[in-house]
């Protein structure tokens, strides 16, 4: 019998499929009614900045002068409420898939056999009731709300599935940093994702309202475009955009619900993290599973020890491997390993 090599193709469909969130503008008291509100429109901007990055230690003392004196003249995109609001809705559905044992494609059979195996073992013995609670707590956070969520008032996430009454969350009773909050409707919530993570043949579908008490006229804080051929003159800031209204980046929102990861050699210091196969968070230039002291727990080592070789993860990182497959993406070894 031959050896059992990584398949060269191997991908899985992300099975947590959420949309863009869109924006909307009303007043707290009226967020029972709120499928009228109005979208938050952009506002471009021409400002009068200075210069205030840091410069060469070695620059003459008279063209620095002159640097600082020369107006840093920019064009903006920035989005508020209304004088009269002082909520920011943020609105995206979710779509929970399961089959997570069956690849979207991979070219070995044997590989793929023996992957199923192992994926259906840890639903088996291990479940995904953990997951599923993660995934839970960070709707019910609001952690994707991102920069909206700091500084609010009042918060709460309203999760409607099928025709019941809505599950409401007060997202401030929630920390950002630890999972393992237990109330009734989360339960539920985590039940809900759990089925839809477990099911073969059907997905489970969620509707969710997050309300931010922000005050009047405060600023909010849509996704904001990547610009890759910037021309001169042009925008310094791009605010995305959605049918004529403020919006967030899907990826941006699905990035806030895999924020499940306690168990990278990191999580003392940062705590949870973004499930991804090196563990890396661009905003702190640190791939936490790669680090030369993190004894090899990145996914691609942890995968290939437990399919090719038989060695069994800890429990929390067989977590961080499912997780992986759960949040989609190309797995297979290149032809030229």
């Amino acid at each position: 019998m031959s050896k059992l090599k990584t398949a060269s193709v191997l991908a899985f469909e992300r099975k947590l499929a959420n949309s863009d969130g869109k924006m909307y503008a009303g007043n707290w008291q009226q967020r029972a009614n709120s499928t009228a509100w109005p979208s938050i429109n952009l506002q471009e901007k021409s400002v009068r900045g200075v210069i205030s990055n840091r410069q060469k230690s070695a620059i003459d003392p008279v063209k620095f002068d002159q640097q600082l004196n020369n107006a840093n003249l920019q064009t903006v995109d920035a989005a508020a409420l209304p004088f009269d609001c002082d909520t920011l809705k943020v609105s995206f559905t979710l779509r929970v898939l399961g089959n997570l044992s069956i690849p979207s494609a991979c070219n070995s059979p044997e590989y793929q056999q023996k992957l199923s195996d192992i994926i259906n073992g840890y639903k088996s013995e291990v479940g995904f009731a953990l997951l599923a609670q993660r995934y839970a707590e960070n709707i019910a956070n609001g952690r994707f709300l991102w920069r909206n969520r700091f500084g609010a008032n009042m918060c709460e996430v309203h999760v409607t599935y099928k025709d019941q009454a809505p599950l409401i969350f007060n997202a401030l009773d929630f920390s950002l940093r630890e999972f393992g909050h237990e109330n009734t409707q989360l339960k539920q919530l985590a039940q809900i994702i759990q089925t839809g993570l477990e099911s073969s043949d059907t997905s489970e579908f969620l509707k969710v309202n997050a309300f931010v008490q922000l005050g009047e006229a405060q600023e909010v804080f849509p996704s904001q475009e990547l610009i890759l051929d910037k021309q001169k003159g042009a925008k310094s800031k791009v605010l995305y955009e959605l049918e004529n209204g403020a919006a967030m980046h899907s990826q941006k929102i699905g990035n806030a619900l895999r924020t499940i990861d306690t168990w990278h050699p990191g999580a003392g210091e940062v705590g949870p993290i973004a499930v991804e196969t090196y563990g890396a968070v661009t905003s702190r230039g640190t791939a936490y599973r790669a680090r030369v002291d993190s004894g090899k727990v990145d996914f691609f080592t942890l995968l290939d020890q437990w399919v090719l070789k038989d060695i069994i993860p800890p429990v929390e990182q067989q977590h961080f491997v499912v997780a992986t497959f759960i949040r989609g993406g190309v797995f297979g070894a290149s032809g030229k390993e």
